[in-house]
């Protein structure tokens, strides 16, 4: 290797210039040896380039996977278990979308991370956002339909067409297969070029979301424009079908114009601040839709989950004069802070109103007492208690 004594050496005494030619010139960085079992080399374009990715343990993957089977698992059960015991009461039916609405958020990043998706922000902004636009919209049909449709379906018996049928449930399989090959082939599996099509492996699930995106949503917009249950054609609390739009709308538009005008990469530095500081924002969002969806209320826009999102924006309209960094932790903290208020005020306010306990199912003794006070039935059935699926 040439190094700076060889250079000097070249260079004489009185020279007034001189030409080095550096074009296959290496230069060598050594890496920590504590950090070397983390470094692995990558094909790119002929060259081998290569990064310094920590890999996450094994457990982290098969915990991942085993806790996503188990969730799923108890979501599907959950309102036969409460049919079982005579508890079905609408504040299930919140705790439900509630919980599935947090998840959606950790389910989305952790995938994006498992699958090294973080290499590219772009896809990994999409495939984040993606999701939970589309668990929003499925609530948003049903705040027009009045009942809850997931996934995509083809049901065409008596065509004589086959039937088909992919929902949340085939999705999360499918996640978890993703765990266990992140699992089983490291880092090194999703970085892996396709042949011919010169792509990485990664990047197929990121396709997947964007057919799964627009198929989805084409049935979701079918049925908020076509299958309004209200008066002429609108909401189940005679609003406009359109009105839920600009909550979420509000949240994608904001993520998107801090994501682009960041002047410090906000995103591609912070993606999981990032994509969680938005994400309980939307969570919040979505069980007010809920709420309205059982109350048969309207939906009003100015909502205190804004303020976050909306620090961040004032923040980069005046040049960032405080350190965006920090001002992403305080959107975190004011949205977790904001969605725990409001998730304890409505599950008690409920619990108050139906003469229940949140976390306790009474005997059934009581459960009696409590039915003649409140001069009928609590513990029937909503018709927002939509399918066995949850």
């Amino acid at each position: 290797m040439l190094t700076i004594k060889r250079l000097l050496e070249c260079v004489h005494n009185k020279d007034f210039c001189i030409s080095i030619d550096l074009k296959d010139a290496f230069f060598h960085v050594p890496v920590h040896p504590r950090h070397r079992k983390s470094a692995f080399c990558l094909p790119r374009g002929g060259v081998r380039v290569c990064e310094n990715t920590i890999r996450a343990p094994l457990w982290v993957y098969l915990s991942c996977a085993v806790g996503l089977f188990i969730y799923q698992s108890l979501d599907a059960i959950d309102g036969k278990q409460a049919r079982r015991t005579n508890s079905s009461t609408p504040l299930g039916e919140l705790f439900d979308h509630g919980c599935d609405s947090l998840s959606t958020v950790f389910v989305v990043l952790g995938t994006c991370i498992a699958v090294q998706l973080g290499t590219n922000p772009d896809w990994m902004f999409f495939c984040c956002f993606a999701g939970m636009f589309m668990f929003y919209c499925a609530h948003w049909q049903t705040y027009v339909s009045g009942t809850l449709r997931f996934g995509m379906n083809s049901h065409n018996k008596d065509k004589g067409r086959m039937s088909w049928d992919i929902d949340v449930t085939e999705v999360q399989f499918f996640i978890i297969i993703m765990y266990l090959l992140a699992a089983i082939g490291g880092p090194a599996f999703w970085q892996f070029l396709i042949p011919v099509v010169n792509i990485q492996i990664k990047i197929i699930p990121a396709i997947l979301t964007v057919a799964g995106a627009i198929f989805s949503c084409t049935n979701y917009f079918r049925v908020i424009f076509t299958g309004g249950v209200g008066k002429n054609g609108s909401t189940i609390a005679g609003t406009s079908v359109l009105s839920p739009f600009f909550h979420i709308g509000s949240v994608i538009v904001l993520a998107v114009m801090i994501y682009k005008k960041s002047a410090s990469q906000l995103f591609e530095k912070h993606p999981c601040l990032y994509v969680l500081a938005f994400g309980f924002v939307s969570a919040k969002i979505t069980n007010k839709l809920v709420v309205a969806h059982m109350t048969k209320s309207e939906m009003y826009l100015h909502d205190l989950a804004y303020l976050g999102p909306g620090l961040l924006f004032l923040d980069q309209y005046f040049n960032s004069f405080i350190d965006e960094y920090l001002v992403l932790w305080v959107a975190l903290f004011l949205s977790i802070f904001d969605l725990v208020r409001y998730c304890v005020s409505v599950c008690n306010q409920i619990a108050s109103h139906l003469h229940i306990f949140v976390f306790k199912i009474k005997p059934p003794n009581l459960r009696s007492a409590s039915a003649s006070r409140s001069g009928k039935d609590v513990w029937c059935n909503w018709s927002g208690d939509t399918t066995d699926r949850w």
